[in-house]
């Protein structure tokens, strides 16, 4: 079964499951595709998948006259967002729909832990308009605002500015939950407004998380790792100046996610690495397995391997074969 009739597929299944979890099947499907996988292999990873998911609920209609942020960061108007994005997007057309909707979805791009943001880029990625309509939906009714976005910053080195932190990571057992009470912290906008934002930005944030990931094998740090190429992936879709805006509001979540993971109070330099594999055993590795968080982040790092270069993408996928 292709890549298009699996993610119909998909639209049967709830956007989350046990406990808040983000249905990462969509995200993984075409990721498994860019790496190579047939049809067959698509349907097993489905099929295997799927058992956890729940059945979507009935969409609801979009109330008329109502504007569309009305409701953001309601997670129960995610029946609703699906009808509104989808009308918007067989109206107007992707480009349109995402040059109007990301400028201020992007104010709010740590949703359920980025996967907002993931999911969307995927589906933009696909060229499906019915899962992007969902994954827009979902960043949507998950939608919250870490703070405001940096504009007078000094700081040109990411990394120098998150050692600086000294928050101790909360005790709660959803990522997003403690990016959002890293962000209560007075601390934390202190420190953030130091960075700088400007074109390079967002290439040393995913380096560092690249690097970060390959020494630690931490799970929060993992969605640093995706986030970046999801930011990569949607940033051509809006203008310089939103673009500006969205990279300090990622800044401002990919920050708080560096907190959450409790990276902040462990010495990095004494972080052990692993030995590096070649990119076709990587590859093999992510179509064997069904592992979602294994196969997004290896083709991840292929993608960004392929724009940026270097060794970083490939020591951080050789850490999450080793240990996925």
């Amino acid at each position: 079964m292709s890549l298009r009739l699996q993610l119909a597929r998909c639209a049967h299944c709830d956007a989350e499951y046990s406990g808040n979890l983000s249905n990462h099947l969509p995200m993984a499907l075409v990721a498994l595709v860019r790496l190579g996988a047939d049809d067959q292999r698509l349907a097993a990873f489905a099929d295997h998948y799927a058992i956890r998911l729940r059945p979507a609920p009935p969409t609801e209609a979009w109330p008329r006259g109502v504007a569309w942020p009305s409701r953001l960061g309601e997670p129960g108007a995610w029946p609703s967002y699906r009808s509104l994005f989808r009308a918007w997007l067989k109206s107007e057309g992707t480009a349109a729909v995402l040059a109007q909707a990301l400028p201020l979805l992007m104010r709010g791009v740590g949703a359920a832990a980025f996967h907002g943001l993931i999911r969307t880029a995927y589906a933009s990625t696909a060229g499906h308009a019915p899962e992007l309509a969902d994954a827009l939906a979902y960043w949507a009714c998950r939608w919250f605002e870490v703070g405001t976005a940096p504009r007078e910053g000094r700081e040109s080195d990411p990394g120098a500015v998150l050692a600086r932190f000294q928050i101790a990571k909360p005790k709660r057992p959803l990522i997003a939950e403690r990016m959002a009470l890293v962000a209560e912290q007075a601390s934390f906008a202190r420190v953030t407004a130091s960075l700088r934002i400007d074109d390079a930005t967002l290439e040393q944030l995913a380096r560092l998380a690249a690097r970060l990931y390959a020494a630690s094998d931490n799970f929060t740090v993992l969605h640093l790792v995706t986030s970046a190429h999801a930011m990569r992936v949607l940033l051509p879709w809006l203008d310089p100046n939103p673009g500006a805006e969205a990279l300090g509001h990622y800044w401002l979540a990919f920050a708080a996610g560096y907190v959450a993971s409790g990276l902040s109070n462990r010495d990095r330099s004494a972080l052990p690495r692993g030995p590096l594999k070649p990119w076709p055993a990587l590859v093999a590795r992510a179509l064997a397995s069904e592992d979602d968080h294994l196969i997004k982040l290896i083709d991840s790092c292929r993608e960004q391997q392929r724009v940026y270069g270097g060794a970083v993408w490939r020591e951080a996928a050789s850490r999450a074969a080793a240990s996925g």
